[in-house]
């Protein structure tokens, strides 16, 4: 009886530490969308692409005129860093107040999306990598859309 017991123990044990080895090894396996997105210089090269899209757009280009370039560039990185679960803490405005006065409609800010997604691409950013940061800037858009 007591070898019964035993092995009972032994199976039980057995079968706890598989669940907790593929429970951790698949946390391990699947990467942030940061790193599937190609990380840092994956970001620098949307947000450099976004800027020079922004400036040769009649929609958008009158929001972003009296910008400072160097200031957006930076925060706006940290910002898609921070929202791709890279290591990056963004602690700067809200999109609330960051967009405040700015009384942006539902077109312009399609288009501005439309843009975005023309900086992904010429950053060779997947469309399933594409969607997977669209989803997460989504719920962005009440914050921004004021008209």
């Amino acid at each position: 009886m007591k070898i019964a017991k035993a092995s009972i123990i032994l199976i039980l044990l057995a079968s706890c530490l598989s669940c907790s080895t593929a429970n951790t090894n698949k946390s391990s396996i699947t990467p942030s969308l940061y790193v599937k997105m190609g990380q840092q210089p994956a970001l620098d090269k949307i947000v450099d692409n976004l800027i020079n899209i922004i400036g040769n757009d009649d929609v958008v280009f009158g929001h972003f005129a009296d910008s400072n370039i160097t200031y957006f560039r930076k925060n706006l990185t940290v910002f898609l860093c921070h929202i791709v679960d890279g290591p990056c803490e963004y602690s700067g405005d809200t999109m609330q107040d960051i967009h405040r006065g700015m009384y942006i409609n539902k077109n312009q800010f399609n288009h501005f999306v439309e843009l975005f997604i023309d900086a992904m691409e010429a950053a060779e950013i997947s469309y399933p990598i594409q969607n997977q940061l669209l989803a997460r800037l989504a719920p962005l858009r009440e914050s921004i859309i004021k008209i």
